[in-house]
């Protein structure tokens, strides 16, 4: 009965690809709810194994489960498990091994429904084997399937089945004979559905009475206490941004180091290819183009990028293992509701903290099609982490630049938290827009189960963030800032009469910019940015030294001067922070929005929604400061 797009891929693996076995992985703390699912997929495969896991969590809590009984009322093996102690795994690898070999034959015990529908599906089934050979066990389960008339699983029957049902005559008028019965007595599809899933439900309690046992007071106290504090409507979402800031303060102050250094080792590296360039005799504008054009941009990125990915990821994947962000999810829900999506698109925005285009791919978990768009026009409203450098340079010049040392991280942390509650903000407040306009709709109701706390696995954290995130997000921008660069370095060096594309086409756009608060190298810079948000800065450095390749500027007293004597003030640097976090998407997540909508339309959408907050937003500012202080 799958509700996502991730379930409905399992389901026609296991369904239609022929898998040697298929091992039901439960919560052995909440059994009776997992059962749910291995009475389902015993309809569809006598191959199952069912594995017990967290035995250690059920210990903590005071449950004991029979294995053993549960294994002869469920006609199948079941093993138990402790996943993260490797050798509490073994007995579970023999017996994959010796169902795969027909050593163990599985039995299961298939679950049997009131007898009014015990009929009709029987008869269904009996219909379907007159006119198509198919595994046996299928029978019963397509015929519950048809009465169900769940479309989305009959096109993947007739697909992967190469099984004709709806142009089937006799089978067609069947099931019409089937529902008229149906009729007499009062049934829908919806009331077909109820039972179904009630008789489900019914038989997994019965059978979790026989095999668990309670101990009094096994719950542990203690994480129901952190529960009342964290998840609290008093102090759930303070302690929230008292995590985010945290996070964002060590990111802030931890990457600082290592983008200097690296940032030395690429010039020095920059320094000796040009030396190559110029001993082997390279044509200048060429050496330029691939050195000071593709090289540097690239180099920049990463230096930019890596830090503080390399920081945030691990941090981040923490409270991912201590089992926090479903407390978010709850903590938000009710804001996420007013706005007619759900607390779910509140873990998607979490993901594109470190990149927007996770964070598209991430709404996959929301089951409404209707939220899960909703998720995915709005998740370029908070900042990725490419934006998070130039914020930071610009709230520690601007705002945190009268302090020093450890105020001064503290200030520039308050004003990038302040700006990711702003794109929170715009993400509910367009969110509603949404569901009142194009996407109308209700808030969808779902089950957000809260794990346990655990005690995070370091050693994986590493990997994970390092390898799957960090090298995987820092690759893809990689990819798309090498043609950047050499974009960027044609527009610098060609132009009309001693002035540069780049610079006409800043002038070109300065009017409109004013009107911003921002001007037109500003606004060019967002432009060329449009591959990879990171290298924003270093254009508007490029732009105003009258430079031909990125300005690789390091420490922010330069970067503050050179600003300054642009004419940037306080108005312009709360405009740029308020632009940084919306404007279009990068076009890596502009891609993964059309690759998950399938369409141009909405990632257009997705491009213009939040470009349009940010010029709107931006022309308001300057308008309210010019009437207080000019």
């Amino acid at each position: 009965m799958s509700n996502s797009e991730e379930e409905e891929i399992a389901r026609d693996y296991i369904c239609f690809g022929n898998p040697d076995a298929t091992v039901i992985v439960l919560d052995s703390t909440c059994l009776e709810r997992n059962l749910n699912l291995v009475y389902q997929i015993m309809e569809i495969t006598d191959n199952v194994i069912v594995c017990v896991n967290l035995l250690d969590e059920a210990k903590k809590k005071g449950i004991h489960i029979n294995l053993e009984l549960l294994s002869e009322i469920l006609g199948v093996p079941v093993v138990g498990t402790t996943a993260r102690k490797k050798k509490t795994l073994n007995k579970l690898l023999d017996t994959i091994y010796d169902v795969c070999t027909k050593k163990i034959i599985p039995n299961p015990k298939k679950l049997t429904y009131i007898p009014f529908f015990e009929e009709k599906i029987n008869i269904l089934s009996d219909e379907l084997k007159k006119h198509f050979k198919i595994s046996s066990n299928l029978y019963r389960w397509i015929s519950l399937k048809l009465l169900d008339n769940n479309q989305s699983i009959i096109k993947s029957i007739e697909k992967n089945l190469n099984l004709n049902i709806k142009n089937n005559l006799e089978i067609q008028d069947k099931i019409k004979d089937i529902k008229n019965d149906f009729e007499k007595s009062n049934i829908n599809e919806n009331n077909f559905k109820d039972n179904i899933v009630s008789s489900i439900m019914l038989q997994a309690e019965d059978v979790c009475n026989k095999v668990c046992t309670f101990k009094k007071d096994g719950y542990r106290n203690f994480d129901r206490k952190i529960d009342k504090l964290l998840t609290s409507k008093k102090f759930g979402i303070p302690i929230m941004l008292l995590f985010l800031g945290i996070i964002f303060w060590i990111t802030i102050v931890g990457a600082n180091y290592p983008s200097q250094m690296l940032s030395n080792i690429f010039s020095y590296f920059q320094d000796k290819l040009l030396i190559i360039a110029q001993n082997i005799n390279m044509p200048t504008w060429l050496s330029d183009m691939l050195i000071l054009g593709v090289y540097q941009t690239l180099t920049w990125i990463v230096a930019v990028m890596l830090p503080p990915m390399a920081i945030f990821f691990p941090l981040f994947t923490i409270l991912e293992d201590l089992g926090y962000l479903p407390r978010i999810a709850f903590n938000l829900d009710g804001f996420f509701k007013k706005a007619c999506t759900n607390g779910k698109q509140m873990i998607t925005m979490c993901m594109g903290f470190g990149c927007n285009a996770a964070g598209v791919v991430g709404c996959r978990i929301i089951d409404s099609p209707r939220e899960k768009l909703i998720a995915i026009l709005t998740n370029t409203f908070v900042p990725c982490n490419g934006r998070f450098p130039f914020l930071i340079t610009i709230a520690t010049i601007f705002i945190a630049g009268s302090f020093s040392g450890f105020t001064s991280s503290i200030i520039s942390t308050l004003v990038v938290l302040f700006v990711i509650i702003l794109g929170i903000v715009m993400t509910l407040l367009i969110s509603k827009i949404l569901s009142n306009t194009i996407l109308k709709g209700v808030p969808s109701s779902f089950v957000l189960e809260l794990p346990p706390y655990r005690k995070p696995q370091i050693g994986k954290i590493i990997i994970r963030s390092i390898f799957d995130r960090t090298l995987f997000v820092l690759g893809r921008a990689i990819a798309v800032a090498a043609p950047a660069g050499l974009v960027l370095w044609l527009f610098a060096n060609i132009g009309i009469n001693d002035t540069s594309l780049l610079c006409l086409i800043a002038n070109f756009l300065n009017p409109f910019a004013k009107l911003m608060g921002l001007d037109g190298y500003i606004l060019t810079a967002f432009i060329f940015g449009f591959p990879a948000n990171e290298i924003v800065l270093p254009i508007i450095l490029m732009a105003y030294l009258g430079g031909t390749s990125l300005s690789n500027i390091d420490d922010t007293y330069s970067i503050s001067n050179i600003l300054i004597q642009n004419g940037w003030t306080i108005l312009t640097a709360i405009n740029v922070m308020i632009f940084t976090v919306l404007h279009f998407p990068c076009s890596t997540t502009l891609i993964t929005i059309k690759k998950e909508t399938g369409s141009w339309k909405w990632a257009c959408l997705g491009f213009i929604l939040p470009t349009i907050c940010g010029i709107i937003l931006c022309m308001f500012t300057t308008l309210i400061y010019n009437i207080i202080f000019v």
